[in-house]
C-alpha cells in the first residue's frame, strides 16, 4: 500500500470536509463525541477547521517556524450556534488551505512538527486529520461511515509513522512500546494487501506490510480496522475480531493515546 499523490490528498481534504459539513449543517452541535469525549460536535468541528487554517497559513507564509494559532486569520469560528454557519466556515477554511497547498506544490520547505519539512507533510496530515474526525462525527451521529480503501489504509500507515516519530522523540507513553519479539498483525479482510505487522523489540518497534502469524491479530473490514487502530471504537466492534493475546493489543492502544 503506497502513499497517495499530492493532488489526491488535496482533493480528499475537500471531499472529506464536504462530507463532514453535510452532516454538521443540520446537526445538534451539543451532541457529545465518543471518540473525543471532552468535545461536543461543535468543538470537534472547530478543531478540524482550525487545523485546516493553521496548516494553510503555514503553507501560505512558507513559514520556517511554528505559527501560533492566535495569529491564524478566521480561526475563532463563527459567532453563535448556527450549524449551517459552522458548516460554511468549515468548508471555507478547507478551501483556503487547499488553495495554498496547490499553489505551493508538494516540495516547498515549511515548518512542520513531524519528520518531513515540506508541504507534502501537511497535505497528507490534514487529509487524515479530517478522515478520522469525520469518523468521530459520523459515529457520534449514528451515521454510516465509509472511507475509500486506499485512504483508510494510508491513515493506518501514517498513524504508525506518527507513533514511531513520537517514540524517537521520547514520548513517555510511546517509549513503552518495546518488548521481547512480541508482535501485532493488522489484517483487513476485504482489501487485498492491506496488512501490517508490528514487532516490539528492545530498541522500540518496527513495522512492515506482511501476512505472518503474530502474538495478536486484529482482523476485519478495513474501515473498521482503521477506526479501532485510531482508538475510535473497541477492537471487537464493527465486525472485527481479536485473535491471540488481547492484552498486548490493549497495551499498544493504551500507549498511543496522544494526539
Amino acid at each position: 500500500m503506497t502513499l497517495l499523490t499530492y493532488t489526491r490528498y488535496c482533493d480528499e481534504i475537500l471531499a472529506e470536509t464536504g462530507r463532514l459539513a453535510e452532516l454538521v449543517k443540520d446537526a445538534d452541535l451539543t451532541r457529545r463525541v465518543p471518540g473525543c469525549p471532552d468535545w461536543n460536535l461543535r468543538e470537534l468541528v472547530l478543531h478540524v477547521g482550525r487545523a485546516h487554517r493553521w496548516a494553510g497559513e503555514i503553507t501560505r507564509r512558507r513559514a520556517a517556524e511554528e505559527i501560533p494559532g492566535a495569529q491564524v486569520p478566521g480561526s475563532g469560528g463563527p459567532a453563535g450556534d448556527d450549524p449551517a454557519a459552522l458548516a460554511q466556515w468549515l468548508t471555507a477554511g478547507a478551501a483556503t488551505a487547499v488553495d495554498a497547498l496547490r499553489e505551493a506544490g508538494p516540495d516547498t520547505e515549511v515548518w512542520t512538527w513531524g519528520w518531513e519539512r515540506r508541504t507534502a507533510f501537511w497535505a497528507r496530515r490534514m487529509t487524515h486529520e479530517t478522515v478520522v474526525h469525520r469518523g468521530d462525527a459520523f459515529l457520534a451521529a449514528g451515521a454510516a461511515f465509509e472511507v475509500a480503501p486506499d485512504l483508510a489504509a494510508d491513515t493506518i500507515t501514517e498513524w504508525l509513522e506518527i507513533v514511531a516519530f513520537v517514540q524517537a522523540q521520547g514520548d513517555p507513553e510511546a517509549a513503552q512500546l518495546r518488548g521481547d519479539g512480541r508482535s501485532l498483525h493488522l489484517h483487513a479482510t476485504d482489501v487485498p494487501g492491506a496488512e501490517w505487522l508490528i514487532g516490539l523489540g528492545e530498541d522500540g518497534f518496527t513495522w512492515r506490510h506482511a501476512h505472518e502469524k503474530a502474538t495478536v491479530a486484529l482482523r476485519g473490514p478495513l474501515t473498521e480496522l482503521m477506526l479501532a487502530f485510531n482508538r475510535r471504537q473497541e477492537p471487537d466492534e464493527g465486525g472485527l475480531e481479536v485473535l491471540g493475546d488481547r492484552e498486548l493489543l490493549d497495551f499498544w492502544l493504551e500507549r498511543t493515546s496522544f494526539g
